[in-house]
């Protein structure tokens, strides 16, 4: 089987929303014979059981969950389409408020702002910095729309996959450690570093890290922006832990290197543009979220620009 159709495809949304087939089946109106028929096609499709049970509960493979991502943005899309025929961006006059980091007001909107006056003249947008918080309030906050790292969509929120990588330590060019080729982290340690206080989770996973392993570093500076971070990083010995594509576009504009991290155990970050299911129908907040993905997504400022 080389192609899926999208009962297919909705068919393998719901098993891995569920990992449960008796639900799935009944939430898409099925047989859990039939259902168990489509399962058997999907991981055929994919060489892979895409679910395994442990115990009562059934657990997402690897792939599945790499799949899960991608496949929501993938249907959402295909949703989209019903739909945009009806609205006119360029009678449209609505403002709308987005929130995420300095760094993709700095970076990423100047560009698609200057799109919008073409495209959409009568919309405007209100740029606020992302606090966590907002993650599990987005249907009671005054944001439409929210770019950042998470790792499970929360429910209620719908949102578009737009890239994954790590994190580095980044440094000044004649830093001691800029041209280390070891890079112990015991060496790194030795230097005080720089945090990025607003944005969401970028660095936890750092002093968890560290903590397991009984060792702890100093934090010499907080500031809630990108830019001033890399400044002070660019002038001192502090260091930096900053996503990767993140710390590669900085490296092309001032006297910085990164360094990879030398632990074990570091997670991948996931980004996603997110919204609240109050807006899922709205036509201008449909068509609006669909060039926002778009750009962002293929952005050289972002994950995938990076790839």
């Amino acid at each position: 089987m080389d192609r899926l159709n999208l009962n297919l495809l909705r068919t393998l949304a719901y098993v891995l929303e569920y990992r449960n087939v008796s639900q799935a089946a009944r939430e898409l109106g099925l047989t859990q014979s039939t259902l168990s028929r489509q399962l058997a096609q999907l991981r055929t499709h994919f060489n892979d059981p895409l679910l395994v049970r442990q115990g009562n509960a059934y657990l997402l493979t690897d792939r599945a969950q790499k799949i899960k991502p991608k496949l929501k943005t993938l249907l959402d899309q295909i949703e989209d389409l019903k739909h945009l025929e009806t609205f006119d961006p360029t009678h449209c006059h609505r403002r709308f408020t987005f929130a995420s980091t300095d760094y993709v007001a700095n970076f990423i909107f100047p560009t698609l702002i200057a799109q919008m006056q073409t495209l959409a003249p009568g919309i405007d947008l209100q740029f606020k910095t992302w606090q966590p918080e907002f993650l599990h309030d987005l249907g009671s906050a005054p944001i439409d729309f929210a770019a950042t790292m998470t790792h499970q969509v929360p429910d209620n929120l719908y949102g578009d996959y737009l890239g994954e990588d790590d994190s580095v330590i980044l440094c000044r060019s004649g830093h001691p450690m800029a041209d280390d080729a070891l890079g112990d982290i015991d060496r790194f340690l030795q230097y005080p570093f720089v945090k990025i206080t607003i944005g969401g989770d970028k660095d936890s996973f750092f002093d968890i890290e560290l903590h397991r392993l009984h060792k702890k570093r100093r934090i010499a500076f907080e500031v809630p922006f990108y830019i001033s971070a890399f400044e002070v990083v660019s002038k001192t010995d502090f260091l930096l832990v900053v996503p990767r594509h993140i710390a590669l576009k900085a490296c092309e504009s001032l006297p910085l290197r990164c360094h990879d991290i030398p632990l074990a155990r570091l997670p991948r970050h996931h980004y996603y543009l997110l919204w609240h299911s109050i807006h899922r129908h709205d036509n201008a907040h449909r068509w609006l979220r669909s060039r926002i993905a778009e750009h962002m997504y293929s952005s050289i400022y972002s994950p995938q620009g990076m790839a």
